[in-house]
């Protein structure tokens, strides 16, 4: 049996392909769920689950501790994948995205159980806007200026690690991740099937993606190299695209010959997200649009220079934009999405 691995988030879009991965890898794989974590695409009999309470730091200890007594030994590799994207108010995302992360951590250390690596997913949210002028690709070496409740939430918990003296972290910034399961990029495929591709703003955005199978496989490999402990790293496809560059491609690969852009202006999104965010508060359920979601949506450039990955652990994506989409197309129809 190779290493132990635990994979928080597991129930996840991006966890169910790091379970995925790590089986496929032949490591003991541990999927940390809730009770209520849907198990669909955790189907493996060789995963072993585990219920984590992420809101006791007590508690959790005691359940870490336990599950290294069973197993004989600590996981080598932890992979916090647990995070929200979506939520109410800053309080939610600084409990789930930030809290959480640290009682984990800080219960790792004393149940005397620190991994030889812990990868924090974070996101290039963390970064902000970044320039909008000359589109000058986002670095790990700029200084973090995140304009979201979901990204300052991100850069808190990276700030945590890099505060621990001699913690064995690595953190992944990654761009928008697509593939199957997942839904927002589904609903962009789904719009231009209809013949409509629905953009904001109208000054050129640059967009980078990375497909799911090469975002968890490059987990592992930065893992398995030690010289990527306490380093930060950007993951993205090698290249930007834009809008219509993505639309033209999920157009060809689902047959679509003719696709209408709409462009909505700015100040339309920004009063429509306020009022949905507002909606949301007073349900208390999160909004698909929101102050968060306009700043990212607005955001023109997302281009990414992915060199420190490249040098550290010779990242280099499998899979380019066309045979992503085309695949993620090919599981959308077979699953009946499409």
């Amino acid at each position: 049996m190779g290493k132990r691995v635990l994979v928080t988030g597991a129930g996840g879009f991006i966890g169910g392909f790091i379970v995925e991965e790590s089986l496929r890898r032949g490591y003991e794989t541990w999927a940390a769920v809730r009770a209520t974590t849907s198990r669909k695409f955790l189907q493996d009999e060789r995963i072993n689950f585990i219920e984590l309470d992420y809101s006791n730091g007590e508690v959790l200890q005691k359940q870490i501790a336990d599950a290294v007594e069973q197993m004989g030994g600590k996981w080598d590799y932890v992979v916090h994948n647990l995070g929200a994207t979506k939520c109410v108010n800053f309080l939610d995302f600084n409990r789930v995205n930030y809290e959480y992360m640290r009682t984990l951590v800080d219960a790792l250390i004393a149940a005397d159980a620190i991994p030889d690596a812990f990868l924090l997913m974070s996101s290039l949210s963390v970064m902000g806007a970044g320039d909008e002028k000359g589109y000058t690709p986002f670095t790990t070496k700029m200084i973090p200026l995140p304009d979201t409740r979901y990204g300052v939430s991100k850069l808190k918990a990276e700030t945590y690690l890099q505060s621990l003296s001699g913690f064995p972290y690595v953190i992944f910034r990654a761009t928008g991740v697509y593939g199957p399961h997942e839904r927002d990029y589904f609903m962009m495929m789904r719009s231009i099937k209809a013949g409509f591709d629905f953009g904001v703003g109208f000054k050129k955005q640059m967009l980078t993606f990375i497909y799911v199978k090469d975002l968890a496989s490059a987990v592992f490999d930065a893992m398995e190299c030690r010289t990527t402990r306490r380093r930060t790293y950007i993951i993205s496809e090698p290249r930007a695209y834009t809008q219509k560059e993505f639309r033209t491609l999920v157009a060809r690969t689902l047959g679509k010959k003719v696709v209408l852009p709409v462009r909505c202006p700015l100040w339309l999104l920004y009063v429509v997200s306020v009022i949905a965010g507002f909606i949301g508060k007073l349900t208390l359920k999160p909004s698909t649009l929101n102050s968060d979601k306009y700043k990212i949506m607005k955001q023109r450039n997302w281009a990414c220079d992915i060199s420190d990955a490249v040098n550290d652990f010779n990242f280099s994506p499998r899979y380019s934009l066309e045979d992503g989409v085309a695949e993620a197309i090919a599981w959308y129809k077979q699953a009946g999405w499409l």
